[in-house]
């Protein structure tokens, strides 16, 4: 090797060597103050696209959820409704069998006829505010139901069912029309109340059955999006531990590397000495 003041050739290897560790040490800096092994397209594209499609199916997971949990809230408010309409139904058993005793007087059936009045406005009262979000599956409205969104490709749906529990309806038989102030009219009350009680509980196990379904696959989901985060976690996170040890020894190299460039850059003040 030639000395010369023109090329340094030691000064340019040092310095190349000195941008590469710079570089890398860049890179490892990267890592740890993102946290992310592969930040870009540029780390790893196949790495990346893979990470960036499986972040679109847990964004769109998340959207799943939340329409399962309004079919939840859904279902819990009906459900709550039925069963304070049932609670409802087994007290005007009791007036209506009462009503059936062929000695009560007038004053006294006219009593009971008024508590089991009473009692069916409360029930079509509980079917009216049996509504979460807008959304009531008690009172008829919704002949088909609601559907939510049970997967990723909005391809897939869980349903609630509609039911009517409406008075003088197809399940809740029993109206305001109808009374106890004969013998005759509580026996036909009671007729219709026998079929009401059966249908209606009928009619929340039903409802209950799809709410337990929708529970379930909302709990599916849950853990599904856990296992596609953890999935993404382990294509791009990085290993903190390996990148401080990397860190650390980069650093030591950029210190040696300044060091051969400041001796290397000092080889033309050799010359000099030559011409003194």
């Amino acid at each position: 090797m030639s000395n010369s003041v023109l090329t340094n050739t030691s000064a340019a290897v040092a310095l190349q060597n000195l941008t590469t560790t710079n570089n890398k040490l860049g890179d490892v800096q990267g890592r740890i103050s993102t946290g992310l092994k592969v930040q870009g397209a540029k780390d790893n594209a196949a790495i990346w696209a893979i990470a960036q499609k499986q972040r679109a199916d847990v964004g769109a997971l998340s959207a799943v959820k939340s329409s399962l949990d309004r079919a939840t809230s859904i279902a819990d408010v009906a459900l709550s409704a039925g069963e304070s309409i049932s609670d409802l139904l087994n007290q005007l058993k009791e007036k209506v069998v009462a009503a059936k005793d062929t000695s009560l007087g007038t004053q006294s059936r006219t009593l009971l006829d008024g508590d089991f009045k009473a009692l069916l406005r409360a029930i079509g009262s509980a079917v009216e505010n049996a509504t979460f979000d807008g959304g009531n599956i008690l009172n008829g409205s919704l002949t088909n139901g609601l559907k939510f969104l049970a997967n990723a490709d909005a391809s897939s749906f869980v349903t609630l069912s509609g039911k009517n529990l409406s008075l003088s309806g197809s399940i809740l038989t029993l109206g305001l029309t109808d009374s106890l102030l004969t013998a005759t009219n509580a026996a036909s009350a009671l007729s219709k109340l026998d079929a009401s009680i059966t249908n209606v509980n009928a009619a929340l196990g039903a409802i209950g059955a799809e709410a337990k379904q929708i529970e379930a696959h909302n709990t599916f989901v849950s853990k599904l999006t856990d296992t596609l985060e953890s999935g993404i976690g382990n294509l791009v996170d990085a290993d903190l531990a390996k990148e401080s040890a990397r860190l650390q020894a980069l650093q030591v190299q950029q210190q040696l590397g300044a060091q051969s460039l400041s001796i290397a850059n000092q080889s033309p003040q050799i010359i000099l000495s030559l011409f003194q």
